[in-house]
């Protein structure tokens, strides 16, 4: 198999499946050339719990991806999730000696903005740059040679156990890979489905997975919420296993199939074969009793968004509406019923901008895995190795460095 300096893989380890995308990188722009998926057993709510089972999905899905892409993966940009994820906004400031903006006092100006206290148990994942201020002058973007005396930066924390990174870490390592960075998955999904004009001018970003659902609201180009709610599509899977006494597979089967999220688009004469529990026959229900199962919890589930929207001061700003994604979006039904509950326009978000197999991954299934694949690109730099951040393995590598020298 072929090794590339062009190849970057992203590796989407979701509660529901684990999914690796490989894309390969032409003069800048990305084609899709190799997708592997896994069926996950070892998460729940986005948090590892069998190291074994979460092990093996890795392996199988980064296999397949492999084989599809004729490449051996031994690097992969991952994605982090759980209700332990926390996002707050911080402002830093610093004096310019010269009078002018340097690479060097940006560097400053962020390391001032992210000192905040965090718990013990807690790592700082990302610190991103909402905007900058020189003097009195605020929304700028790029402040290198700027003139002034006084460089402000407001950025965007996101903070998550340290517990819960070193289980992601712990388990792409045991299937020899090495973690070329730690994403927030709402992020990654942003950097796939959304537009420069909706970060713009305000659009919130949902991706409702198996066992989380995701929330990332965007203004003026930059990021200025984030969230993650417990609670996802497995909760829908439940509730229709249970309220048609179905096997849990078969629950997922049929929501998959029959399932909508809004009970007005269903004909009142439709009807669908559920299998029983044990070795009874199949029984033929109507399509609107699922429905009236899925929709109460789709409808709990986007309320619960709208209190988070509320809770971030941003409502106000949602010109663009929201961009919804992730594997239980394609329930049908779903912007439907969005639109109701938010009075806003509603869109699924898709990949876009890429290449090669475009058509495979055009679902919101995918959105994540793709979307960890352009991160990368967008963080590697010229020479094709990673641009330095703020994550967890950095600083540990970097403190294990620093221990090994007073010691030695």
């Amino acid at each position: 198999m072929k090794k590339s300096n062009n190849l970057i893989v992203g590796l989407d380890i979701g509660t529901t499946k684990t999914c690796a995308v490989v894309g390969e990188v032409n003069e800048g722009a990305v084609d899709i050339v190799g997708i592997g998926t896994c069926p996950s057993q070892g998460l729940r709510k986005g948090m590892v719990i069998n190291v074994e089972n979460t092990v093996n999905s890795i392996r199988k899905a980064v296999e397949e991806a492999g084989l599809m892409a004729g490449c051996e993966i031994t690097s992969v940009y991952t994605g982090i999730a759980g209700g332990h994820i926390q996002g707050l906004n911080s402002q830093g400031m610093v004096t310019l000696k010269n009078g002018e903006v340097f690479d060097s006092d940006v560097k400053k100006v962020i390391e001032s903005a992210k000192a905040v206290v965090t718990p013990w148990d807690r790592e700082v994942i990302h610190v991103i740059p909402q905007e900058f201020i020189v003097d009195d002058q605020c929304g700028i973007q790029e402040p290198v040679g700027m003139s002034g005396v006084r460089l402000e930066a407001k950025v965007h924390i996101v903070t998550g156990t340290t517990t819960s990174a070193q289980n992601i870490y712990r388990c792409a390592n045991r299937s020899g890979l090495d973690v070329a960075d730690l994403i927030l998955q709402p992020l990654a999904s942003s950097e796939a489905t959304l537009t420069p004009d909706e970060r713009e001018l305000g659009v919130v970003l949902v991706d409702i997975g198996g066992g989380t659902t995701d929330i990332a609201i965007f203004h003026g180009g930059s990021i200025k919420y984030t969230s993650v709610l417990p609670i996802g599509g497995n909760h829908i899977t439940h509730d229709i296993a249970i309220g048609l006494r179905t096997p849990i597979k078969e629950a997922e089967k049929i929501k998959k199939q029959y399932g909508c999220a809004y009970s007005s688009l269903i004909n009142n004469d439709e009807t669908i074969k559920v299998p029983d529990i044990g070795e009874r026959k199949p029984k033929s229900l109507l399509r609107r009793t699922l429905g009236d199962i899925i929709m109460p919890r789709a409808e709990e589930i986007l309320n619960l968004v709208k209190l988070e929207i509320a809770k971030s001061g941003y409502s106000d700003f949602i010109t663009s509406g929201l961009v919804m994604t992730g594997g239980s979006v394609v329930l049908e039904g779903i912007p439907e019923l969005a639109e109701d509950i938010f009075n806003l326009p509603v869109r699924r978000g898709c990949p876009m901008d890429i290449g090669g197999l475009k058509d495979v991954v055009n679902s919101p299934v995918y959105a994540t895995g793709v979307g960890l694949v352009l991160w990368g690109n967008k963080n590697h730099s010229s020479n094709g190795t990673r641009i330095p951040g703020t994550t967890i393995v950095t600083r540990t590598i970097n403190w294990i460095k620093g221990w090994f020298e007073e010691i030695f």
